[in-house]
């Protein structure tokens, strides 16, 4: 039953999402409200819906729910109780499912708080939130299906990654999906600047704070990361850790940049 509701609940979100960036993308050329107001019920629609999704996940896992190929792939009978917790996202299926919910929070959080104070940007920044869910939405239902079905279900699951059971794994990847997923915010405002053709101060005002949060989290996954590395035996230091690691560098930087130009362009009034 898990798999079949799970599955369902991703087909209706990503439904919802498309529809939700084409109306946010409409309501924005023509200026209906209707469509922009319908944009706003499709994003906290999605939110619910990836909210479902992830706690059934977590509930499959609490459950030792096998019949879900991710679980049994994941987690077994003798995994702890918190390492089933962070089993969730311990893989691709389910990091998916964590990022595609940090993002719906933060389109509801958009929505809660610039809806009123940024119309000039607003249904633009809900199209591009919107669309940019829509694709992990994509990869959730036909890349990396988190609630395949395996028939018949195992006895028991392979277990977690040995690797993985480390208390790092509680913080690291939530801290930089964190990270990851704020920096869609100024990414989103900036292209609605340039579709509003107002390419001024104001959209680096409305997201200096979010970029300022995003990189906050971004660091501290960073440094999680440089500790978990030297943390683990065998895994030589930072550098010599994982590709991704030094992939999320390169964002970090990218951000470090962008706060420094935003404060001197404020500063100067540029």
């Amino acid at each position: 039953m898990i798999p079949e509701l799970g599955y369902g609940a991703t087909i209706v979100a990503l439904v919802l999402a498309l529809g939700g960036a084409g109306a946010a993308a409409a309501g924005g050329r023509v200026g209906r409200v209707a469509l922009i107001e319908a944009a706003q019920r499709a994003a906290v629609g999605v939110f619910v819906l990836v909210s479902f999704c992830f706690a059934l996940l977590t509930y499959a896992f609490l459950a030792f729910d096998f019949s879900v190929r991710y679980v049994a792939n994941n987690t077994n009978l003798g995994t702890p109780f918190y390492y089933r917790i962070t089993g969730v996202w311990g893989a691709l299926e389910g990091s998916i499912i964590l990022w595609s919910w940090m993002l719906a929070l933060y389109t509801l959080v958009i929505v809660l708080r610039h809806r009123r104070n940024a119309r000039e940007f607003y249904p633009w920044v809900l199209a591009v939130m919107l669309g940019v869910l829509a694709f992990f939405l994509v990869v959730m239902t036909f890349a990396a299906p988190p609630f395949e079905r395996q028939t018949p279900p195992p006895a028991d699951g392979r277990g977690l990654n040995p690797l993985l059971e480390d208390t790092g794994m509680i913080t690291h990847p939530v801290a930089l999906y964190l990270g990851f997923t704020g920096l869609t915010v100024p990414f989103a405002f900036a292209l609605a600047a340039l579709v509003a053709a107002r390419v001024g101060d104001t959209w680096i005002t409305l997201t200096r704070r979010w970029t300022i949060v995003a990189w906050y989290f971004l660091s501290l996954g960073l440094l999680i990361g440089g500790w978990w590395s030297y943390h683990v035996l065998g895994w030589g230091g930072y550098w010599a850790w994982d590709p991704v690691e030094n992939a999320a560098f390169m964002p970090w930087l990218a951000a470090t940049a962008f706060l420094h130009s935003v404060m001197i362009q404020e500063r100067r009034r540029m």
